[in-house]
């Protein structure tokens, strides 16, 4: 359930493309053919010393002509020029015509392949669509994009062929296959209706600007969309607490602790997710449907590999599309999306949007008009998301620690002084370490880059570490006061 096959069967003869079977499709099964004359292919391989030498081994071996040599005898055409019945049949015309290789960028991977991998979960699952919290960010974004062009693909194939298998299931998936047994969706906004529910849940920190995009995009994809406010729950809960401890936790910005700052912005998180599952499972009695439906988290790896995310917020989920693609890439998915799509033009403003949580108050005097808010994640998180994927790529794919990833980001951050690049190491660390336990509980996402911090399947070193990490940052400060740019960095301070 958390990879798709990676399809792209060819047929190549002496070097030349002939077919190629898409690479990702929502049918089980993708044939392709090609009329080939083995005559050329005797031919190709003859004029060839090594194939030649290779074949005279073999014969040899086998005692003569050998049964790997190439023969034509057993293959049986539909026009058999020793057959005289078949004379009158249609001679089969050889494919000559070479074709291009067809190979995806990787943002284009990002929004198939998960595209894909969603339609084959869902018409297995028996589920009748999606619960998507859409935050109007980039994150829940790229996932209601990668919905969208799921809804594409399905209606696509479902016209072509509407007694096709695809058609069925799509009849089954949206609650159509009783008394009407051709029904297909006639736009892909008209399926995503049927299987895509999303809800924007705003508090009194979140933004108007945000909100729009979530409305502005649940419009443009078809989604069954609805914008609610959850600071009741948020109350009632600290009303609650209130009762049992006689104490009121406050934000940081009205004189609070960092503690009851983060109490604050988690519980927030957290009702989400409460009310994420209430909704999957009674939307479809509201509509008058039947089923339930699949809760989609929208983690990207960056954060999981940080821990910037809170444990049993809208990252948990039954399914996420994303918990293994890096905010840059789905960045430039946003972008293609737009461009690719008409419709889905929104989607570019989204991805040059400032990411932002959103569970604090909002700064008037800070905040920006692009983000809408004071609060922003790279500054949330103390590293950006460029920084991120180098430290996903070093501690998973080069399976660095703290000393090895400082040595190799001294050279490659050469414009940083060393006392810089130590401190960001350290801090990647740190909350790396600290933050770990969080990925033994991550929902299952579909697997595309080498550095996600799945604890289930893929990443499976230790969850407990030593957060101080007191050897290893020892050798990093030995080594920055013995680095000749140190001695300059002071004579520059003095």
């Amino acid at each position: 359930g958390r990879t798709y096959y990676d399809g792209s069967a060819m047929i190549v003869v002496n070097g030349r493309i002939v077919a190629q079977a898409p690479q990702f499709d929502v049918h089980d099964v993708n044939l392709i053919t090609a009329t080939v004359d083995l005559e050329d292919v005797r031919s190709y391989r003859a004029s060839n010393p090594a194939f030649g030498i290779q074949a005279a081994r073999k014969a040899t071996e086998e005692g003569g002509g050998g049964s790997n040599a190439l023969m034509c005898d057993d293959i049986h055409l539909v026009f058999d020029p020793r057959n005289a019945e078949s004379h009158n049949k249609n001679r089969p015309k050889i494919t000559e015509e070479s074709l291009a290789l067809k190979i995806f960028t990787p943002e284009e991977e990002c929004c198939l392949g998960p595209a894909c991998w969603l339609w084959d979960y869902l018409r297995r699952s028996g589920a009748g669509g999606f619960f998507l919290p859409l935050s109007g960010g980039a994150d829940s974004a790229s996932v209601a994009g990668i919905v969208a062009v799921m809804c594409i693909l399905v209606t696509k194939a479902s016209r072509e062929d509407p007694e096709g298998d695809v058609a069925k299931d799509c009849r089954r998936v949206c609650r159509q296959d009783q008394g009407n047994s051709f029904w297909v969706p006639s736009s892909p906004q008209e399926m995503a209706n049927f299987v895509l529910h999303t809800t924007f849940m705003g508090t009194e920190n979140s933004s108007d600007v945000t909100n729009s995009r979530a409305r502005r995009l649940g419009d443009a994809i078809g989604s069954y969309h609805l914008s609610i406010k959850i600071d009741l729950m948020v109350k009632s809960v600290l009303q609650v607490f209130q009762i049992t401890t006689g104490h009121m936790p406050r934000f940081a910005s009205r004189g609070g602790t960092m503690n009851e700052d983060l109490a604050l912005q988690n519980i927030q998180a957290r009702l989400r997710m409460v009310m994420a599952y209430l909704m999957a499972q009674l939307l479809p009695w509201v509509r008058g449907r039947s089923g339930f439906l699949l809760v989609l988290g929208s983690a990207n790896v960056d954060e999981g590999l940080r821990g910037y995310m809170t444990k049993y917020d809208c990252s948990s989920a039954d399914l996420n599309p994303i918990g293994a693609i890096s905010k840059g890439d789905l960045k430039r998915m946003l972008i293609f999306l737009s461009k690719e799509y008409p419709g889905f033009e929104m989607l570019g403003e989204i991805a040059n949007a400032p990411p932002t949580a959103e569970l604090r108050p909002i700064d008037a005097a800070t905040a920006t008009a692009e983000a809408g808010h004071s609060q922003t994640d790279e500054e949330d998180m103390g590293m950006s998301y460029e920084e991120l994927g180098y430290f996903g790529r070093l501690r998973k794919i080069a399976r660095c620690g703290p000393v090895s990833m400082f040595r190799k980001l001294l050279v490659t951050w050469s414009h940083l002084a060393p006392t810089e690049v130590a401190a960001k190491v350290k801090r990647f660390f740190f909350y790396y370490s600290v933050n770990r336990h969080k990925m033994t509980t991550i929902t299952p996402a579909y697997h595309a880059e080498g550095y996600s911090p799945d604890d289930n399947r893929f990443d499976l070193r230790q969850f407990l570490y030593n957060t101080r990490w007191t050897r290893q940052f020892a050798v990093i400060d030995d080594i920055v006061a013995q680095h000749p740019e140190t001695d300059k960095d002071k004579d520059k301070n003095d």
